[in-house]
């Protein structure tokens, strides 16, 4: 019999045309800031899987007897998780109105089992477990994160000046059923007021504001505390620097890092991280990777598609996102809330009762490890975004 070879050229083809790189573009907003920054993210990662040639064996007719494949490695793009910054679909049961976000599908191929796979989206399995050790990459132990209920506290007079002792004691006369509060800085003794005003009945989650002064800071923390840091649940060092372009995600890590030498060298062992938005957080894992957790500040408001009831799935479902771009870390919501004033953002409208609404739907959606923001109106700050940046409190108007 007299073999004769046959290569099905036309299948290779096609088949090896549905293998070129289609581009995926992603685009997200910033989050609570005052400016939109639109980032555009592309990237193509390879997988390789296999096509076939088919050898036909024909007698001296040429009539086909037999036949062989031959299988050959050809590369196929596939689109890499957790590289882009479009905000993530609102996790079942409770399904939200889909982003505003553009998303450009890849084209369909004539060949399913040769498209580009699909980017995993999160699920409730995949939250983060709640634990009360931080991260082994930090190398850092403490009863951190793992608090019941958080909220943050800002020291300041609508004037920018700071707020006496009795003042800050005046407003901790209002504030109860939190176990702990989160400060931004260390200026106008705010760490020692606050201890003095909750007689050490609090959890301390405590900001080193400027990544410039450091060895000061952490000086000043460590005469407010007396040197006694079992009060210090975490310490943050910046808050949405990389966000707000104030600083570079390298310049971020290295500070917290010199951070951790200062607090250990003052006594303190506890988780050390880095405070900053949702987006900025997923885009940039080495924020995550730097610090004992995860922590981000995440605001449904600004989303613009979601209501308030739907707040705490949105947030949800933020936390699972950043929590797969950085390996399964655990994940802590440092700052989420609603305001009462303000324009109205798309779907998202501030008033009191959307407020409240919001508040429980976030406490519904996270028993630990969330700060709800804030305590009270900051009258200090600008206007903001959505002329809303001053009607977060969530006790209103301060007392002190």
């Amino acid at each position: 019999m007299k073999a004769g070879l046959f290569s099905l050229a036309c299948i290779s083809l096609l088949r090896f045309a549905a293998s070129q790189p289609q581009h995926h573009i992603h685009h997200h907003h910033a989050k609570r800031a005052q400016d939109v920054v639109t980032d555009v993210v592309t990237q193509v990662d390879n997988q390789t899987f296999e096509f076939e040639d088919v050898i036909v064996y024909v007698d001296d007719a040429g009539e086909p007897v037999s036949t062989t494949t031959v299988y050959k490695n050809q590369v196929q793009p596939t689109a890499a998780l957790g590289t882009y910054s479009n905000p993530p679909a609102i996790p079942a049961p409770a399904p939200a109105p889909a982003s505003s976000s553009p998303v450009i599908a890849p084209a369909a191929s004539s060949q399913p089992a040769l498209s580009p796979s699909p980017v995993p989206q999160p699920t409730q399995s995949m939250a983060p477990a709640q634990s009360r050790s931080p991260s082994s990459s930090g190398g850092s132990s403490s009863s951190g994160p793992g608090f019941s209920s958080g909220i943050s506290y800002t020291p300041y007079n609508a004037d920018n000046s700071c707020k006496s002792t009795s003042q800050v004691a005046q407003d901790f006369s209002k504030i109860s059923g939190y176990g702990l509060v989160r400060l931004y800085g260390s200026d106008c003794n705010q760490v020692a007021n606050v201890i003095a005003a909750t007689k050490g009945s609090v959890s301390l989650f405590i900001g080193i504001f400027d990544i410039n002064s450091i060895q000061s800071e952490v000086q000043t923390i460590s005469q407010a505390i007396n040197g006694d840091w079992s009060q210090v649940n975490t310490v943050s060092v910046g808050n949405e620097l990389v966000d707000s372009g104030k600083a570079s995600a390298s310049q971020v890590v290295a500070a917290v890092g010199t951070a951790r030498s200062a607090l250990k060298s003052a006594g303190y062992n506890g988780p050390v991280v880095t405070v900053d938005t949702m987006n900025a957080m997923k885009n940039n894992p080495s924020l995550c990777t730097a610090s004992d957790f995860c922590a981000i500040n995440c605001h449904a408001f600004f989303d613009g598609n979601t209501l308030p009831s739907g707040a705490g799935d949105f947030v949800k479902g933020w936390t699972q996102q950043v929590s797969q771009a950085a390996g399964g870390k655990t994940v802590v919501v440092t700052e989420s809330g609603w305001p009462t004033q303000g324009d109205t953002n798309n779907k998202a409208v501030p008033s009191q009762e959307n407020q409240d609404t919001a508040i429980a739907s976030l406490k519904a959606s996270f028993s630990s490890n969330l700060v709800l923001f804030n305590a009270f109106d900051d009258m200090w700050k600008q206007p903001g975004a959505f002329n809303a940046e001053k009607f977060w409190g969530i006790l209103g108007t301060s007392p002190g």
